[in-house]
């Protein structure tokens, strides 16, 4: 039940508002001072304040002051003030300083119903709106609006609050940092380190120390003791970028930490707790890794306690002209250049293309793309793509002649060439299937109507 704070000294009124809005939850206040200890207790969304509080009841002075520490607390609370009918200019100041609206006495309980219920409707709105922003700022570089897309953000969105370790798999250029980054950014981590390790990128005689850092003197070099990676990210979340590429002779120790949650540095013998949240990331098949015996199985099942798979650009639709006006967008503001979109025929070779880099690929097209472009829009070949021709795209007009026509035909053929039956199994009348047929030049269907 939504709550109202009701700031109000009379009685009388009390009682009618007490009657009157019964649908909500209301709570009492006589003066400034108890408004906003009531204020504090409650936290409601919507308050109703009479101007002429105590000390100062024949004036707005106190009500206005009141009016100033509930929004100084509370700025998104929606204040609806009351006054006498000959209080307009108090009313306009009390809007003037941030009150949602003014109500004039005598109550009248149906009009203030209304009042307070677009109020919460409004404060509703708000805080949804609030909650996507988040949402949006913390999936900022996740673009695009196709169902594959989405559903993958509607999963980030839920495993996110969660400590579950996940598995993000997808092709090479997919996007897969970005969405654990999105997934940091959503959690209650997101304050702490990201930290990012591309198990393929690095040699395997050097991934373990880099992984796990290293004691002073563990090896040739190694001059002073050296956090790795999984300390580094201690509080925060540690990303395993191609998981897939990892040694074998590393998998075992990787098991123990993520099962455990120590480490013991190279050359070290102390057991070291570290309180990380792990995702893994691939664009290898693991299942066939461990069935060929490439890729541990307990490591398997320990690191895809949920597995989200992230389609690939071509399997995404216009996602792909939406990504590339972004990216174009990007690299105008980050190369000094007023490229003002693309050509039809590059349209629909970005739409051709298989994109076997997915978006590293897009990204490396646009950007040579907007430095060597000679003029103000994109074409094919700036983009080194096979220039197609754009489809011709019919007007609605000329669909809904063709559908019409389609369904004439159709319905003339089901009712036997009778045109009264088929009228009827349009569910129009006779004299507009005749308009029909003369409007789309079906002639052969009247010519050759059967009676029954």
């Amino acid at each position: 039940m939504n709550t109202v704070l009701i700031v109000e000294d009379d009685p009388g009124i009390q009682k009618q508002l007490k009657w009157s809005l019964s649908d909500y939850e209301l709570v009492f206040a006589a003066d400034r001072s108890s408004a906003l200890t009531q204020l504090r207790r409650y936290e409601p969304a919507v308050v109703t304040l009479d101007l002429g509080l105590p000390p100062d009841a024949a004036n707005a002075s106190e009500g206005l002051a009141c009016l100033a520490e509930i929004l100084a607390v509370q700025p998104q609370c929606k204040v609806i003030v009351l006054t006498g009918n000959t209080d307009n200019q108090h009313a306009l100041a009390a809007v003037a300083l941030g009150a949602y609206d003014y109500y004039q006495k005598p109550i009248d309980a149906d009009v203030l119903q209304i009042i307070l219920a677009r109020a919460f409707k409004l404060s509703q709105l708000e805080v949804e709106n609030q909650a996507l922003k988040a949402s949006q700022a913390s999936q900022q570089d996740i673009i695009g609006n196709s169902e594959a897309i989405l559903k993958a953000c509607r999963t980030v969105e839920k495993i996110a609050p969660t400590e579950i370790t996940t598995l993000l798999l997808g092709e090479s250029g997919t996007g897969k940092e970005v969405f654990a980054r999105s997934i940091h950014k959503q959690s209650p981590r997101a304050d702490k380190p990201f930290v990012a390790i591309n198990c393929a990128s690095i040699p395997e005689n050097l991934l373990e120390s880099e992984l796990f850092g290293y004691e002073k003197g563990a090896f040739t070099g190694a001059n002073k003791t050296t956090l790795g990676k999984i300390e580094g990210a201690n509080g925060g979340t540690l990303l395993l970028d191609e998981i897939g590429d990892m040694p074998l002779s590393l998998q075992a120790k990787m098991l123990r930490f993520l099962q455990e949650r120590v480490i013991e540095r190279v050359g070290g013998r102390q057991e070291i707790e570290v309180d990380v949240r792990v995702i893994c990331a691939t664009h290898r098949n693991l299942p066939e890794m461990v069935a060929e015996q490439a890729f541990r199985e307990d490591l398997y099942y320990r690191i895809s306690e949920i597995t989200l798979t992230i389609p690939p650009l071509r399997q995404r639709g216009h996602d792909i002209i939406i990504i590339a006006k972004a990216l174009l967008h990007k690299f105008n503001h980050e190369y000094k250049t007023q490229v003002q979109g693309f050509t039809d025929c590059a349209i629909q070779a970005l739409l051709n293309h298989s994109w076997p880099g997915n978006i590293r690929e897009m990204q490396n097209k646009l950007k040579s793309a907007v430095i060597l472009a000679d003029s103000k829009k994109i074409s094919a070949e700036d983009l080194g793509l096979a220039a197609v021709k754009a489809n011709k795209v019919d007007t609605l007009r000329k669909i809904r002649e063709q559908a019409e026509s389609k369904a004439i035909r159709h319905a003339f053929i089901v009712a036997n060439a009778n045109l009264s039956k088929t009228a009827d199994l349009l569910g129009i009348t006779r004299p507009t299937l005749y308009a029909l047929i003369e409007k789309y030049r079906l002639h052969d269907l009247r010519s050759s109507e059967i009676e029954l």
